[in-house]
């Protein structure tokens, strides 16, 4: 069974600039930083910053979402409204606010009702995909489940409860997003091994990496399955 995401990955040109970005923006403290890679803290999920090179390469104009808490929704909104042109949404009665960061990624603010401070974590994510029925019983194998069936619109949501994984055809969403291109991520699991065999004959790739079990999908995204605590 699957659960809370690990981290997510994104392309940089230059890892110190977009450092400094989400630092001044977003407040992300850096955990770890090495020559091509900066490692930011959102709650439980990294944030990797990774210059071009070898892959699993980070992913190209991705649309991720992470929450606030909803008492510090207001300050944010105010905060990022001095330098970004920033659009609203709301969904039932969370608001979520939407911005672009240098590198053509699609970043969104939802506000929660829970406690902590500042950016706590990572709840949705869009891949871009080439065949959404093949795609969504690609991830359903693995325990995500349906939660929005829009097909028809070009787009499926599915969840594990912690993370919402989102599925787009080539389009533009909200904010004119576009869903992100081999992307890399990870997620905490029960048994990493015995999640990759539900999906192995589909794959185009399932290694043994230090972190746990890496699987490649048919649409060439990388997911790590990584042991819970």
């Amino acid at each position: 069974m699957l659960s809370r995401p690990a981290w997510l990955t994104l392309e940089v040109k230059y890892t110190d600039r977009m450092t400094a970005f989400y630092d001044a923006f977003l407040e992300l403290d850096v955990v770890e930083e090495t020559e091509g890679e900066a490692v930011l803290a959102a709650g439980e999920t990294d944030i990797r910053l990774r210059a071009p090179g070898p892959v699993p390469r980070g992913g190209l104009h991705t649309h991720y979402a992470m929450t606030i808490p909803e008492r510090e929704y207001d300050d944010w909104w105010d905060r990022l409204d001095e330098r970004f042109d920033l659009v609203e949404e709301t969904f039932g009665d969370a608001r979520s606010l939407y911005f672009y960061d240098p590198e053509g990624n699609c970043v969104e603010l939802g506000e929660r009702s829970h406690e902590g401070s500042g950016v706590t974590g990572l709840f949705e994510l869009v891949l871009e995909v080439e065949d959404l029925d093949s795609a969504v019983d690609f991830y359903r194998r693995l325990d995500f489940e349906m939660v929005d069936d829009g097909r028809d619109a070009g787009r499926v949501r599915l969840t594990t409860g912690e993370l919402d994984l989102e599925l787009w055809e080539p389009r533009l969403g909200i904010a004119d997003a576009r869903g992100g291109v081999h992307v890399d991520f990870g997620m905490v699991a029960d048994d990493p091994s015995a999640a990759a065999r539900q999906v192995a004959d589909d794959a185009l790739a399932v290694t043994s990496v230090d972190e746990g079990v890496r699987i490649r999908d048919p649409d060439g995204h990388y997911l790590t399955l990584v042991a819970g605590e």
